[in-house]
């Protein structure tokens, strides 16, 4: 029984994988366009970046992936629809996520010109503390799990035997791409901003400035339609 079970598995990965219908070429280039396209994530992972260094960057690159793949069990189990036809649930998930990211925002602004400053002129700051940011603002945003249900379905052949893993399975590539790409323009931006952050007054103006940002987002998740 549980030969057959594991056979039935394995032919389902390999139909999904192996079978000419799913659009791979396509749907990893729309991927990478949506990838690119300035929003709350790139903007987060980017503010981590020049604010905090390179390693801040990477690791909230690193949290929004997960909560990429966070937001593709979601998909997969169907509770997507669920929240794609509940005006309260999604107003609740806006309001969370608006909230977190004003929070964000409101200690950035309130960055003080006496930071603690690593050796290598980087501000301290836990790695897990960065992660969780990039991951809990990622999973509190109600758009994602709608844009996965607008965008995902479309690579899926219709007379597909196994939909739900070819759903997870684009879910899963998605937030893999989101990480390759994320991660080397956090990159870019932390060696970028090297100089500028050993100076604590350009610092702090680069706090400030980032927290107005996530300010400005958070207020455009609310009352965004």
């Amino acid at each position: 029984m549980q030969y057959r079970v594991r056979k039935q598995v394995r032919e389902a990965v390999l139909e999904v994988f192996l079978m000419l219908e799913i659009s791979w070429l396509p749907f990893i280039a729309a991927s990478v366009f949506v990838i690119l396209v300035p929003g709350q994530d790139l903007t987060l992972v980017i503010s981590r970046a020049l604010s905090w260094g390179t390693g801040a960057g990477v690791e909230t690159a690193a949290g929004v992936s997960t909560g990429l793949l966070v937001h593709t069990i979601v998909v997969t189990l169907g509770v997507g629809a669920l929240l794609q036809t509940s005006t309260t649930l999604l107003l609740v998930l806006k309001t969370g996520g608006a909230l977190y990211l004003a929070y964000l925002g409101v200690m950035l602004l309130r960055t003080s010109a006496e930071l603690d400053v690593s050796q290598d002129g980087h501000p301290r700051i836990s790695a897990w503390r960065t992660f969780m940011q990039g991951a809990v603002s990622n999973m509190s945003n109600p758009k994602i799990v709608l844009f996965y249900l607008a965008f995902l379905p479309q690579f899926v052949p219709a007379k597909m035997a196994h939909p739900t893993l070819a759903l997870f399975l684009l879910g899963t590539t998605f937030a893999v791409l989101t990480f390759l790409i994320k991660a080397p323009i956090a990159v870019f931006a932390g060696q970028l901003s090297a100089s500028v952050r050993r100076n604590p007054r350009i610092l702090v103006r680069v706090h400030k400035g980032s927290g107005l940002v996530l300010l400005l987002l958070g207020a455009l998740l609310v009352f965004e339609h």
